[in-house]
C-alpha cells in the first residue's frame, strides 16, 4: 500500500518537473530558432550577390550563442533506417492541448507562406521507437514541432537525464534517467529523518519477530515431545531445522531483493513465513512439524539478509553507525526474548504448548500489516525504473530508460545472474567464507544455550521453567551495553574522516576501520566469556560471562556487516548499493 502511494507521488513529482523543464525547453528552442531566422534573413542579400562566398556566412550564422537544445542532436534521433524529415515552422504560442503531431506530406508550411527559408529539423524516430505525441499536462504554451524533435530537446534539457548509446544491435541513443541532484527528494537518502527512522524500525520489527520464532520453541521441548511421543533430542530439531532454513533461504532472499525490490520480497516472504508458522502450530506429528519449521525458517531469513541493503539505501555511511545498531538490537534481542515467552507458555496449565506458534503468528501479523501499509520501497534501481516508466508515459517517448533497463535482460536472466553471485563471492573472497564460518560458530553457541540453560539453571539451581527463561535477559543486557558505545565509535569515525579530508584523501573511511572493534573486542572476549561461564557453572556468576559474550557478539557482527556493505555493495547481492 505504501509503495502504491509512493508510486503516485513519483508521478506527481515528475509531472511537475516535466512541466518546468518543458517550458524552459520551449523558450530556448523558440529563442534559438528566432535567432537563426534572423541570421538567415540577414545573410540572404550577401548570398545572392556573392554566390562563391555564401558558405562562409552560412557557417557563421549557424553558430548561435544560445544553448542548442533542438538542432544539433540528430544522432539522438537516429535509429536503424531513420528517414529524413522535412522542416518545421517556428512554433507559435498556444493555450490548450499540445499539438505536437507530424506534418502531413505536401502540406504548406507557415515558413514557406511567410517567404522564410526552411530550417533543418532532426530526422524522426522510427515508428517502433516513437509513441504517441506528448500529452497535455496543463495549459501552458508549447511548441508546434515533430514529437521526435520535441522529445530530443526535452530529453537533453530534463535535469537528472543523461544521453547514452543504445546497444550496437539497435543503434541510436537513449535518455538514462537518474536523480536530479544530490538533494533530490526522490532519493531515499534525502527523505526526512522521521520517514527513514520509521522505515528502519519496521525492518527491525521484522527481524525481531523472526528472531523470536527461532528460539521460542526451545522452551516447549518437553510438552511437545510428550505429545508427539519422541525424545527431547528429536524435538529439538524443530529449532535446528528452522536455523537450517534460515541459512538456505538467505541465498535466495538477497538476489530476489536486488532484482524485484525490497518491499515485494519482504511482503511475500513474510506472508509465506506466517503460513508455515501456522502450519507448524497445527502439525499432527513430528514429521510435519519439522518440515514446516524448516520452511518457516527458509522464508523468514529475508530480514537478516536484506536489512543491510535496505539500511544502506536509506542512510549515508556515517549515519549507518547509528542505524545498524537499531536493527541489530531488535534482531539479536528476538532470539533472547523468545525463550522467556516460550518458558511461561510451556509451564502454563491453561494454554497448550502450541501457543508458542500462535504467539509468534500474532506478532508477525501485526508487523506484516505495518510493513504493507507504511514501509516505502527503498531500492534505488527500482525507484529509477519507476521514474523511467512515468517519463515514458508522460512524454510518449520510449527512449527514457533506467540504468537497469539498458541491458534488456529478461526477469529470469536477471534472477539467474543474481542467484549465482553469492556463491561466486563466497568461494572467491576469503574474508567472506572465514567470517561466515566464525558467525556459524557464534550462532551454534547461542542456540546451544537454549537447551543448556534448562540444565544449568533448572537442574543445577532448581529454578522454574519461566524463571529459567528470564536468565536470557543477561544476554540482552550485554547487547544493549554494546550499543552504548556507538556514539564513541561515531566520534572516532568523524575524527578520522576529518583527518582524511585534511590530507586530501577524500572523505571515505577505509573498510578496515570498522574491523578494529572485531579484532580487539570480539576475537578474544568471546572465548573469555565462555571460559567464565564454564568456570562459575555452579554459581550464578556464570551469568556475567554471558553478558560479556553477547556484548562482544554484537561488536563482532556489526563491524563485519559494515565492511561487507562497503566492499561488496557494487555486486548487489542484498548488501546495498554504491553510495
Amino acid at each position: 500500500m505504501q509503495s502504491f502511494f509512493q508510486y503516485r507521488r513519483f508521478r506527481i513529482h515528475l509531472e511537475n518537473q516535466y512541466e518546468r523543464d518543458r517550458e524552459k525547453t520551449a523558450a530556448l528552442v523558440q529563442q534559438q530558432r528566432s535567432a537563426r531566422h534572423q541570421s538567415l534573413a540577414a545573410s540572404a542579400p550577401s548570398t545572392s550577390s556573392s554566390p562563391s562566398s555564401s558558405e562562409e556566412p552560412s557557417r557563421k550564422s549557424s553558430k548561435s550563442p544560445l544553448p542548442d537544445v533542438g538542432g544539433d542532436h540528430r544522432d539522438l534521433e537516429k535509429g536503424e533506417g531513420s528517414p529524413s524529415s522535412s522542416s518545421a515552422s517556428p512554433p507559435p504560442r498556444i493555450d490548450g492541448p499540445i499539438s505536437s503531431t507530424r506534418e502531413k506530406p505536401g502540406a504548406p508550411r507557415d515558413a514557406d507562406k511567410a517567404g522564410h527559408s526552411t530550417l533543418p529539423v532532426e530526422p524522426a524516430e522510427p515508428a517502433e521507437e516513437l509513441a504517441e505525441p506528448t500529452p497535455q499536462l496543463s495549459r501552458h504554451s508549447t511548441l508546434h514541432t515533430t514529437p521526435s524533435a520535441t522529445g530530443t530537446a526535452l530529453g537533453i534539457a530534463l535535469t537528472g537525464v543523461s544521453v547514452r548509446s543504445r546497444s550496437p544491435a539497435r543503434g541510436g541513443k537513449v535518455f538514462v534517467v537518474g536523480y536530479e541532484g544530490l538533494n533530490n527528494p526522490l532519493n531515499p537518502h534525502n527523505w526526512s529523518y522521521a520517514t527513514r527512522i520509521f522505515a528502519t524500525i519496521l525492518m527491525a520489527g521484522i527481524g525481531f519477530v523472526v528472531g523470536v520464532a527461532s528460539s521460542i520453541d526451545a522452551e516447549a521441548l518437553r510438552p511437545a515431545a510428550a505429545e508427539f511421543g519422541v525424545s527431547e533430542v528429536v524435538e529439538s530439531l524443530a529449532t535446528g531445522l528452522y536455523l537450517a532454513g534460515f541459512g538456505v533461504g538467505a541465498l535466495f532472499a538477497g538476489p530476489f531483493s536486488e532484482t524485484l525490490g525490497r518491499n515485494p520480497v519482504y511482503i511475500v516472504t513474510m506472508t509465506l513465513y506466517m503460513i508455515f508458522i501456522m502450519a507448524s502450530g497445527l502439525a499432527p506429528n513430528i514429521g510435519a512439524q519439522l518440515a514446516f519449521r524448516f520452511l518457516a525458517g527458509f522464508f523468514g531469513s529475508t530480514p537478516l539478509t536484506c536489512a543491510g541493503g535496505s539500511i544502506s539505501d536509506l542512510w549515508s555511511p556515517m549515519e549507518r553507525v547509528f542505524a545498524f545498531p537499531v536493527f541489530a538490537n531488535a534482531a539479536f534481542t528476538g532470539p533472547v526474548l523468545g525463550p522467556i515467552m516460550g518458558g511461561f507458555i510451556a509451564q502454563s496449565k491453561s494454554v497448550s504448548w502450541r501457543w508458542v506458534e500462535w504467539t509468534t503468528l500474532i506478532m508477525s501479523g501485526l508487523v506484516l500489516g505495518a510493513v504493507v501499509l507504511f514501509q516505502p520501497e527503498t531500492y534505488p534501481p527500482v525507484l529509477l525504473r519507476w521514474k523511467a516508466q512515468h517519463l515514458r508515459r508522460i512524454t510518449g517517448d520510449s527512449r527514457y530508460v533506467a540504468e537497469v533497463e539498458l541491458m534488456g535482460d529478461t526477469l529470469p536472466q536477471r534472477l539467474q545472474r543474481a542467484l549465482y553471485r553469492p556463491f561466486v563471492l563466497t568461494f572467491s573472497e576469503p574474508i567472506i567464507i572465514l567470517v561466515a564460518l566464525y558467525l556459524t560458530v557464534i550462532y551454534i553457541v547461542l542456540f546451544t544455550f537454549l537447551d543448556g540453560y534448562d540444565f544449568i539453571f533448572g537442574e543445577v539451581h532448581g529454578t522454574s521453567q519461566g524463571i529459567t527463561g528470564l536468565c536470557f535477559l543477561g544476554i540482552a543486557t550485554g547487547l544493549f551495553g554494546a550499543s552504548a558505545l556507538v556514539p564513541l565509535i561515531y566520534e572516532w569515525a568523524k575524527r578520522d574522516t576529518r583527518k582524511l579530508q585534511e590530507e586530501g584523501k577524500g572523505d571515505r573511511l577505509p573498510p578496515e576501520f570498522r574491523l578494529w572493534f572485531s579484532m580487539l573486542g570480539g576475537s578474544w572476549a568471546i572465548p573469555i566469556s565462555l571460559f567464565w561461564m564454564g568456570w562459575y557453572l555452579e554459581s550464578l556468576g556464570g551469568e556475567c560471562g554471558l553478558r560479556v559474550w553477547d556484548f562482544v557478539r554484537l561488536y563482532f557482527q556489526l563491524p563485519v556487516y559494515h565492511r561487507l556493505v562497503r566492499n561488496f555493495c557494487g555486486f548487489r547481492i542484498g548488501v546495498g548499493h554504491t553510495d
